[in-house]
């Protein structure tokens, strides 16, 4: 901290109303008596036991054989209930994991220790060694011989520990909420589940981990918005990754043929309830393979991590059941269209004119430059994305929409990519990748005049990828999915901020 931002003294943010400032300053008070006794922070305790492996291990076991077997512990976590009688008392610690109840008493803890005790407050940090029991109504129990504060909390917990109920407050103060809210933390480690089940899938194919660049010379891989950065010592703007893409291909021209990368992208744009500036990809490359072989790919990717986190393909979200057991619908966007929208027939989607009326209908701006493939992209966004629940693979997407995918040698208008939908989401995104560095400097040269023309997502012209694939890229296949869709939707989350554990905010008021 500058002595500048000592000077301002703490940011601002909500003030704590009249009780929160009665409690924080009675907690201040014993913080201070603390101090005159020496360390008020002590680092010299250790447990040796976390509150599940103990139920796990003991639950099962009755009083006789607790108390004929003497188990010694040492647990330490937060103190989230307390209860405090004559002689005798219990408190319930949350580590890690879990829960554990602490029995203290004056004959085993010691007087002093026990009326100390009777002062500490619930977010407190505690650690305590003991041997563990049952209590008449058969909960494992640590019998405590010594106990210690190690971190007195000055701040009290919501509503006597139920938690945060504004769900604003809730993603500002992650730390409060994780601490309170079982479901909070039930999602995240879930998430950490989830991005572990998709590493060991690709490492088990053969396929690299690797990392590439956060800030890039040229904004690249995605149609998007970037932040822009300055590095001082080279004097020169960066910009915040949009996508990896091009690196990783660029690593299948040098030879690494099944790559993939868990990163961290920042795209420039809205918050909504699938939208957050940063986000987590999972992007892989493969060479040899096309785009069906990365369908087939990715249904059995799902399947495997809902198998191992969910213990079941079967997931329901928001009330709805997802089944992600059964072969995935595989829909050109026309298709699509008319099989949601029986107003609107099939033949009737490859007419121009048809298609401007209806997006005219729909107050959908349409360009002149426009052609049948743009137009079917605009009506299946307004009329159909959000009625694929059920899993969907949308195919053969507009060529002029696709920079970086391979033409169909059928039908050189559209290319050979999918996006694949869950919930009325895209989830993911995949290609055979172009790999004619003629054809892709033409895209990029179309893709430059547009940005000229106003376009801010469109892509810059890349010179060092063009000169990669001059090297030669083989016939690869690439994918993009979406870490925060898969985790909302294995846990049931309605919204991209419940499964990031700091999304971004507005500025606080």
């Amino acid at each position: 901290m500058s002595k500048d931002d000592q000077k301002k003294g703490p940011p601002e943010g909500p003030e704590p109303t009249l009780d929160d400032n009665q409690i924080i300053a009675e907690r201040r008070g014993k913080l201070k008596a603390l101090r005159a006794k020496g360390n008020a922070y002590p680092n010299d305790f250790r447990r040796d036991a976390l509150a599940e492996e103990l139920h796990r291990t003991h639950d099962g076991k009755t009083a006789e054989e607790l108390e004929s077997t003497p188990t010694s512990v040492a647990v330490a976590g937060r103190m989230l209930l307390k209860r405090v009688m004559g002689k005798a008392s219990f408190a319930t610690l949350q580590d890690m994991c879990g829960r554990i109840q602490l029995y203290v008493t004056n004959d085993h803890a010691g007087t002093e220790t026990h009326d100390a005790f009777k002062h500490w407050d619930l977010g407190d940090i505690v650690g305590a060694r003991g041997t563990l029991f049952k209590t008449r109504t058969g909960e494992l129990t640590v019998k405590v011989t010594d106990l210690r504060l190690l971190s007195k909390a000055l701040r009290p917990l919501p509503e006597k520990f139920h938690g945060l109920t504004d769900q604003e407050q809730k993603y500002r103060q992650r730390y409060v909420d994780l601490i309170t809210s079982p479901e909070t933390r039930r999602v995240f480690v879930a998430r950490s589940k989830i991005v572990q089940a998709m590493r060991e899938f690709f490492v088990a194919r053969g396929y690299l981990e690797v990392e590439t660049p956060m800030m890039h010379p040229i904004p690249g891989g995605a149609a998007a918005r970037p932040f822009v950065t300055h590095h001082n010592a080279l004097d020169a703007d960066l910009y915040l990754r949009i996508a990896p893409e091009l690196y990783l291909k660029k690593l299948v021209v040098g030879g690494l043929e099944k790559v993939f990368e868990i990163n961290r992208n920042f795209r420039n744009e809205g918050i909504s309830t699938r939208h957050n500036p940063e986000f987590t990809m999972l992007e892989f490359y493969e060479a040899f393979q096309d785009y069906r072989y990365m369908m087939d790919l990715t249904e059995t990717l799902l399947r495997e991590v809902a198998t191992k986190v969910c213990g079941r393909t079967v997931v329901e979200y928001q009330g709805q059941s997802i089944d992600l057991g059964q072969p995935f619908d595989r829909l050109t966007m026309a298709q699509a269209i008319a099989k949601y929208n029986p107003d609107r027939p099939l033949p009737e989607l490859a007419r121009p004119e048809y298609l401007k009326t209806s997006l005219a209908t729909l107050g959908v701006d349409v360009r002149s430059t426009d052609g049948v493939g743009v137009l079917q992209l605009k009506l299946f966004e307004a009329t159909t994305e959000d009625k694929l629940v059920a899993p969907t693979f949308i195919i053969a997407h507009p060529t002029d929409v696709s920079p970086l995918a391979r033409a169909s040698d059928a039908d050189p208008a559209v290319t050979d990519r999918f996006e694949l939908f869950i919930t009325g989401r895209e989830i993911a995104n995949g290609f055979s990748e172009l790999n004619d560095p003629e054809d892709q400097a033409a895209r990029f040269n179309e893709q430059a005049r547009a940005k000229e023309a106003g376009d801010a997502e469109a892509m810059h012209y890349d010179a060092d990828y063009i000169r990669a694939l001059e090297h030669g890229l083989p016939p690869t296949a690439g994918e993009g999915i979406g870490v925060d869709r898969v985790v909302m939707l294995l846990t049931d989350s309605p919204s991209i901020r419940d499964v990031i554990l700091f999304p971004q905010l507005k500025k606080e008021t």
